[in-house]
């Protein structure tokens, strides 16, 4: 089961039906939006891995634009544009705006199912790396303040240390003074 939620958006009903079915029977969770304006609310209400989008739609928000809008939202979001063989220049352009790759039209779903799984590949090593870092992060603090907790008891020990030599070392005291003494301090450590 893959555990990653897709936004489709196209202005075309039955490629976005075609999307809705075959990406659900693969297991993932799918929105589907009729154009660029619904896909960029929906990316305000909700939140997505992955925006699969038609590179032209109508209306003031394209596949460009609604990439740029998905960057804006997170960085994390990979973007998918869809293209007619005519304006693949236009794809490749938006793969230097943050694309994660293009496909053309008719979509080749077995070719959309490996770059799907390819980006959920990617985003389970980054979430591993965050983990690991986190727990670098965490092992590192604790080493920090087993350290220091350490270094102050040493530096006691040192102290107490330096003060039964100054008193055995003494002999100005008689030894059984000293010794009493010595006890005293080896007590109220």
């Amino acid at each position: 089961m893959n555990s990653m939620t897709i936004l489709v958006a196209d202005d075309d009903p039955v490629i976005r039906k075609l999307f809705e079915k075959r990406l659900s029977r693969e297991g993932y969770e799918v929105t589907v939006a009729a154009d660029g304006a619904e896909a960029a609310r929906l990316l305000d209400a909700m939140v997505f891995d992955v925006v699969i989008t038609d590179l032209v739609m109508p209306g003031d928000i394209g596949g460009i634009e609604l990439l740029k809008i998905a960057k804006e939202r997170s960085v994390e979001i990979e973007v998918i544009v869809i293209t007619a063989h005519s304006s693949v220049d236009t794809a490749v352009d938006a793969m230097k705006k943050g694309a994660v790759d293009y496909l053309e039209k008719p979509v080749n779903f077995d070719e959309l199912f490996l770059r799907l799984e390819k980006i959920s590949e990617v985003k389970a090593l980054m979430k591993n790396a965050g983990d690991l870092r986190e727990a670098m992060n965490v092992t590192e603090n604790s080493a920090a303040q087993t350290i220091q907790d350490l270094e102050i008891i040493n530096s006691a020990h040192q102290q107490m240390l330096d003060r039964l030599e100054d008193l055995l070392g003494n002999h100005h005291q008689d030894e059984g003074s000293r010794i009493e003494q010595a006890l005293q301090i080896l007590e109220n450590r």
